[in-house]
């Protein structure tokens, strides 16, 4: 199998895995929003572990406890999952799936907002008509929900947040996932110390399906994120970006087909606005990637008849 084909594997693979995920997280009832979170932190760093173990790559360790700027940069970006991973968590258990579907639909467009507000980029023409139209997509759904739709834009903007911190960390998958985790196990393994004193845990005392399936979050959690670096080291951006709405549409599937959440027909107009946005950008995108890479072409070549001369 090509590297090309094994990356779009890779990626159908951790992306078909996210878009299940809230099945999964219906397993894990009766256990709370904040339990559940505090299981998948604490089983990450366990199975993490495990596999760095086996792999003997240990020692990026001590090298990064001589970078203090990158230890804060991981504080950061472990806040700021812990906050995409419980909103997520509660968005499920209470019947909002596909609000959190839209969150990760909108999160293509928050990238390129955050790209503006923090990096100081310059978007082109067409981006700033997917962010507006984006804008007018938000302010429908506004109107429908009789609120923000908060845990979409809590998503959307934490998630964003997190990758941009991942990429100016510039760390491999697992190694990362390891250090944010390992930032957040202590205060985890406190609150189910806390949850056990006062017998309000579910560890070990539904079922002994119910604990496998708590003990599995780590697993649930590390293997879709592997799958995604592997995926990313062989697919061109484009490539990458077709893919990634295989998740939401994957859970608002699940919202409306399986946990029949209403879809009533002003929700399902800024849903196709946002749709819509979306098309613009990844129209867009590629676009731009050709040009680029005809041009990066153009240049070689030019480079090539200048030597012979």
């Amino acid at each position: 199998m090509t590297p090309l084909r094994l990356g779009y594997l890779y990626g159908f693979i951790a992306y078909l895995l996210w878009g299940f995920f809230p099945l999964y997280l219906r397993l894990l009832r009766p256990a709370g929003s904040i339990e559940i979170l505090a299981h998948r932190i604490v089983w990450s760093v366990v199975f993490v572990a495990l596999l760095l173990g086996a792999l003997r790559n240990v020692g990026f360790l001590r090298a990064l406890l001589r970078r203090p700027r990158a230890l804060a940069g991981i504080g950061v970006a472990a806040a700021l999952i812990a906050v995409n991973w419980g909103t997520y968590i509660y968005g499920v258990n209470s019947d909002r799936v596909v609000e959190t579907a839209l969150g990760y639909f909108i999160n293509p467009l928050v990238v390129v907002l955050l790209g503006v507000t923090v990096l100081r980029e310059r978007l082109r023409p067409t981006q700033w008509v997917a962010l507006g139209i984006g804008g007018l997509a938000v302010a429908v759904l506004t109107v429908d929900y009789g609120r923000l739709p908060y845990l979409a834009l809590v998503l959307a903007f934490s998630f964003a947040g997190y990758g941009l911190a991942k990429k100016q960390l510039g760390l491999p998958a697992a190694e990362g996932l390891f250090v944010e985790s390992a930032v957040l196990a202590l205060p985890a393994l406190a609150y189910l110390g806390w949850l056990t004193a006062v017998g309000d845990g579910t560890f070990g005392q539904v079922s002994v399906g119910h604990t496998l399936l708590l003990v599995s979050a780590g697993a649930a959690t590390a293997i879709p994120l592997l799958l995604f670096a592997g995926a990313a080291n062989r697919l061109p951006l484009t490539g990458l970006g077709m893919i990634q709405y295989l998740a939401p549409i994957l859970q608002l599937g699940c919202g409306v087909l399986i946990f029949h959440e209403p879809m009533p027909p002003a929700r399902l107009a800024g849903f196709a606005l946002v749709w819509a946005a979306l098309i613009v950008f990844t129209v867009d995108a590629v676009r731009h990637s050709r040009r680029t890479r005809a041009a990066a072409l153009a240049a070689r070549r030019a480079e090539a008849v200048a030597a012979t001369r």
